[in-house]
């Protein structure tokens, strides 16, 4: 048995990159980077990761930003540039609203709601961010209230997500009828 290394090497990392830059083109590379940010971030720091051009990124991130991808804060200077997590969840939801019927979503999404009223239960409030983790001294049930916190705001973006996909799926598509 090998010992696991939770970091790869700096070689195994550049071949990494080296493969990903010349694989993927300007385009992919730049949406990559952006869907992987968790922050504004100026378009030079982006075209960096990317391993492109300022220019082609800045570019690149303007088509993103126009399709609803990425959001743009053109007042910062230089102009900074973030992913949707809107754009996300949609995009998942459209996933679900093609694998599943109405009627798969309409159950999973009493599921879910029969998980979410055992959280409110438990914790006595419909909001997790309501509770307080640190009620306790004890690390081991810190540790658990965190994980149970978690798991409820988990639950509350899954029902979300059922949801949207059963406006998909129920209009064709379209989060409106027709």
């Amino acid at each position: 048995m090998t010992d696991f290394e939770p970091t790869p090497s700096e070689d195994d990392i550049n071949t990494v990159r080296q493969r990903w830059s010349e694989n993927t083109d300007t385009f992919g590379r730049v949406y990559n980077t952006l869907l992987g940010i968790t922050e504004p971030t100026p378009y030079p720091e982006i075209a960096e990761i990317a391993d492109c051009s300022p220019n082609a990124a800045k570019k690149h991130l303007e088509r993103l930003a126009e399709m609803g991808i990425g959001r743009a804060d053109r007042q910062s200077r230089p102009a900074r540039y973030e992913r949707n997590d809107g754009y996300l969840e949609w995009q998942d939801a459209s996933r679900l609203a093609d694998e599943l019927t109405v009627d798969e979503i309409i159950d999973r999404v009493h599921q879910l709601e029969d998980h979410r009223e055992e959280f409110e239960q438990r914790f006595e409030t419909p909001d997790p961010s309501a509770v307080s983790v640190f009620e306790h001294d004890d690390h081991d049930a810190i540790h658990e209230r965190m994980n149970a916190i978690s798991d409820w705001q988990a639950l509350n973006r899954d029902i979300r997500l059922y949801e949207l996909a059963r406006q998909l799926a129920q209009n064709d598509g379209r989060l409106l009828p027709a």
